[in-house]
């Protein structure tokens, strides 16, 4: 009986140890918001999967402004607001101040892009100031074609030449990261940077 009795206490642990962490393994990674709510960084909760079209949908769903952009560009525009509103955090710097009054995410308030602003550049850094990323009036993006754009995000090289005492280069445009994009990836924040509303020429 003492035999019996020691190997069913053996069993029972032995099936505790087994079963009890695939009981307890979590079915997707949870983080804690600053308001103590549990926020699930599953992008299936969300009705997103993990393509290139989901990808295109969050890119919509999360642009802070009305867009404007014809049929064939669609699908260039939802995924350059992926990439510039939820990877490359555009905003922070090109947006000033970034967000409305009493909505700054950074101070724990509920988040509210500053829309009348966006991308408008007038941040100061120093001697340097975020450039206006809107159209002008000829429908360019920061007044640059998609070449030079191209040219700018791979090289860094300042086309408008603003600073030449300190460097021909951009200084804290971070264009040494962004330049490790697939050139498609760039055409997409150009497609979705013309499709922005302008902030008119006042803007730096």
């Amino acid at each position: 009986m003492k035999i019996r009795s020691v190997v069913g206490s053996v069993c029972l642990v032995l099936a505790v140890l087994l079963i009890a962490p695939i009981a307890l393994t979590p079915t997707r990674l949870i983080a804690q918001s600053g308001d103590g709510s549990s926020i699930a960084r599953d992008d299936e909760d969300r009705g997103f999967g993990d393509d290139r079209d989901s990808r295109v949908r969050i890119g919509f769903s999360i642009a802070p402004v009305r867009l404007r952009y014809k049929a064939r560009d669609r699908e260039l525009v939802g995924l350059g607001s992926y990439l510039v509103n939820a990877a490359g955090g555009c905003n922070d710097c090109h947006t000033n101040p970034p967000y409305q009054p009493g909505r700054d995410p950074f101070r724990g308030e509920p988040e509210k892009i500053n829309k009348a602003g966006y991308l408008a550049g007038g941040t100061a850094f120093g001697p340097f100031v975020s450039r206006n990323l809107t159209p002008d009036e000829n429908g360019l993006p920061a007044r640059l074609t998609l070449e030079q754009f191209l040219r700018v995000m791979r090289t860094g090289v300042d086309v408008k030449q603003r600073h030449p005492e300190i460097s021909p280069l951009l200084q804290v445009m971070p264009w040494p990261v962004y330049r490790n994009l697939q050139t498609s990836d760039l055409r997409a924040i150009y497609a979705f940077l013309k499709a922005i509303p302008s902030a008119g020429r006042g803007a730096p």
